[in-house]
């Protein structure tokens, strides 16, 4: 496939401009969440401990600006704002999903115990 521009970047396949899209460390965590239920930002801060909320911010934004989470802000006091997936996010859960059964089998080949994981994540 040739090169192509997509906003001032250059892309060389349509592997790297799909992860360019829903790659990196934390959209994924983040559509994951939302694949299943309505939650607002606050919910996911608490249920991703470790995201800025810098980034956490930055990242909603950059989904919702390309189509993969819908935004809901509601006229209330204090502010109340959703999340929701789409249909374009509801597509990239199938791919997830993919990638993290392939990571389950990666981690068993590497000797990682998923188990012994689950209980560090949990004691801390």
């Amino acid at each position: 496939m040739p090169e192509f521009l997509y906003n001032n970047k250059l892309y060389y396949n349509p592997v790297e401009f799909a992860m360019d899209r829903i790659g990196g460390t934390w959209k994924m965590p983040i559509l994951w969440r939302l694949k299943d239920k309505v939650m607002r930002y606050g919910e996911l801060k608490k249920d991703i401990p470790h995201i800025t909320h810098k980034m956490l911010t930055s990242q909603l934004r950059q989904l919702e600006e390309e189509g993969f989470i819908h935004r809901e802000v509601f006229a209330v006091v204090p502010p109340k704002v959703e999340y929701t997936i789409t249909k374009r996010g509801e597509k990239a859960i199938t791919i997830i999903e993919q990638i993290r059964t392939y990571g389950l089998e990666l981690m068993q080949d590497f000797g990682i115990d998923e188990a012994k994981i689950e209980k560090q994540s949990k004691a801390k």
